[in-house]
């Protein structure tokens, strides 16, 4: 079963990913007003939760996706189950959403829920397709999971619970001995990665978000985000983009990869890709901060200092003291000595 992102509480690649990894960025100056809506928190009050269990069976369906979205709220969430098959979404508005399960060797499951108060729960059941798989590109949950030994997978638990606490060198043991426990254990290559790109060790980084793209045979999203960051960060923008976006077409509900695409659009000088891919990003999780950075260096290029104020002003509400803060006052604080200079607006 693939392994992607959610919550660090819920020992996630997020986790091991966006907390560490971007800590690392050096943001752009110009910073956004997104044409998304920042909801204010007694409108993003609701919460949706519930349980993924295999119907031949009962048993939980652990580290599967559920894909949760409204397009009259304008939201697009993704989220893992925990080891027990549960999953939960907060900081939502009232309306419908459609919960979908779409998962390989798996019909999909999908059902609706309608957020009037404050929270609902649900229960989704998985059938098997009774598809025969072969080869390594087919990866039924079950199959897979009954082939990782279990030192690999403490291992890795391990890995994850140190990468929490910012223990570079412990989590990279944890990792390798995962992955010398069980070669094709591409999650553990892929957060090894992670690691060495945190201890400036690139070379090696790279490396490993390669192996985890081979052995998850071009599957695995993250490691072509992992790769694409470091193509990025290399000024290779151009080669940024084409791994980016390779990765979405296996899940382009992360954030986080939006992101990435657009700074690597905005560094080639397209503005208005780079522009949708924060909105992208924003509709994905209106609260992504950084996104907000992007939009407001799109503007700033553009002359459109008003509305870059405005998405200085977002960011610093999302993040008054992040590690960019500082450098968005100062690009606000620019923005505020050119605006009288300008011409009345019609």
């Amino acid at each position: 079963m693939l392994c992607k992102l959610q919550n660090l509480k819920k020992c996630s690649l997020k986790a091991g990913f966006l907390a560490i990894l971007f800590l690392n960025m050096t943001a752009t100056l110009w910073a956004p007003m997104a044409k998304a809506q920042v909801l204010n928190s007694e409108q993003m009050d609701g919460k949706i939760s519930g349980t993924v269990l295999l119907k031949a069976n009962n048993r939980p369906a652990s580290q599967v996706a559920v894909k949760l979205k409204s397009h009259a709220a304008g939201i697009f969430r993704s989220i893992l189950t925990d080891f027990e098959g549960h999953f939960e979404v907060r900081s939502l508005p009232p309306s419908t959403y459609e919960i979908v399960v779409d998962e390989p060797g798996y019909e999909p499951a999908q059902t609706s829920a309608q957020l009037d108060g404050s929270s609902s729960k649900l229960v989704l059941y998985l059938k098997s397709s009774n598809l025969r798989q072969t080869g390594r590109s087919s990866y039924a949950v079950s199959a897979r999971e009954l082939k990782i030994p279990g030192k690999a997978q403490s291992e890795y638990e391990k890995g994850l619970a140190s990468l929490a606490k910012k223990d570079l060198t412990g989590s990279l043991s944890h990792f390798t001995k995962a992955a010398q426990a069980f070669p094709d254990y591409y999650e553990a290559c892929y957060h090894m990665g992670v690691v060495e790109m945190n201890l400036g060790q690139f070379d090696e980084a790279m490396q490993a978000f390669q192996k985890a793209i081979d052995l998850s045979g071009g599957r695995y999203a993250w490691a072509e985000f992992g790769f694409g960051y470091l193509l990025y960060r290399e000024g290779k923008p151009e080669e940024a983009v084409t791994a980016i976006r390779r990765g979405l077409e296996k899940d382009e509900s992360s954030p986080d990869a939006y992101f990435i695409l657009g700074m690597a659009l905005l560094r080639l000088n397209r503005l208005d890709q780079a522009e949708k891919s924060a909105h992208e990003a924003l509709l994905r999780n209106p609260n992504f901060a950084q996104a907000y950075l992007v939009l407001a260096d799109v503007y700033g290029r553009r002359h459109e200092y008003r509305a870059q104020l405005q998405g200085l002003d977002a960011y610093l509400k999302l993040e008054p003291n992040g590690t960019d803060s500082e450098h968005a006052r100062q690009a606000r604080g620019a923005v505020l000595r050119i605006l009288p200079k300008l011409q009345p607006e019609d």
